[in-house]
């Protein structure tokens, strides 16, 4: 099975770059990147990216706290473009589960990434809100999870087990830390992979040798040991 590589970035300049790839078929953003990046204003903002990217798959987050605000929010945003899925959180802050929200949304047929998810039992939740015709991204934050020294592998095993009856639903390996991650959510056969920038250029050159490998890293070794002018 081939996992779909999707930009995790919301720099314009970069959307530019990397929409041009045919190795990314999407993009993810977040309120954090979007700060990031510099938006000020999130509609407008959105807006100049979906100006950018307006056939490949986008998700754009609602930030309201409160469930009645989510849907409000994930209404409007769901009308900026018909490639856009609406990213909701699993829970709120306060740890209270979206299900209710996730339920309307999917009932009216938006499209919708379930974000912040980190284990099995909150995908099986996921599960019993949703139908199987809209389609759903849920995005399990391995990265961050393994940061906490907690092995991811087996919630995303067990998460895709449970979706193998939702045509509709796909399995997408969030919070990439090295290219490796890319081999790992293939193997395993996660149905999407999101990569910041640096990481996707650093898997488009998989397949030197070791030697090859091992060539650069003596010679890098041996320039920056001249720049530096050093003597023993």
């Amino acid at each position: 099975m081939t996992v779909k590589i999707f930009c995790d970035i919301a720099e314009l300049n970069q959307i530019k770059k990397f929409n041009k790839k045919k190795i990314v078929k999407g993009f993810t953003t977040n309120p954090s990147l979007m700060r990031k990046a510099g938006a000020k204003d999130y509609k407008s903002y959105s807006k100049k990216i979906l100006k950018i990217c307006s056939k490949k798959p986008i998700s754009l987050e609602v930030f309201a706290d409160d469930h009645i605000n989510m849907i409000r929010q994930a209404k409007k945003i769901n009308t900026w473009g018909k490639n856009v899925y609406v990213k909701i959180p699993v829970t709120n802050s306060k740890g209270k589960f979206t299900g209710k929200v996730i339920n309307i949304l999917n009932g009216q047929n938006i499209k919708l990434n379930i974000t912040a998810v980190y284990n099995y039992n909150q995908t099986k939740k996921i599960l019993k809100f949703i139908n199987k015709r809209t389609k759903v991204i849920i995005s399990i934050f391995a990265g961050r999870a393994s940061d906490t020294g907690k092995d991811p592998v087996p919630e995303i095993k067990k998460s895709l087990k449970l979706v193998r009856n939702f045509k509709n639903v796909e399995i997408l390996w969030a919070s990439v830390r090295e290219p490796y991650n890319y081999l790992q959510a293939k193997e395993l056969g996660c149905h999407i992979i999101t990569i910041p920038p640096t990481i996707i250029e650093k898997i488009e050159k998989f397949g030197k040798s070791f030697n090859t490998l091992t060539l650069e890293t003596v010679k890098g070794f041996l320039i920056d040991s001249k720049k530096s002018k050093f003597r023993i």
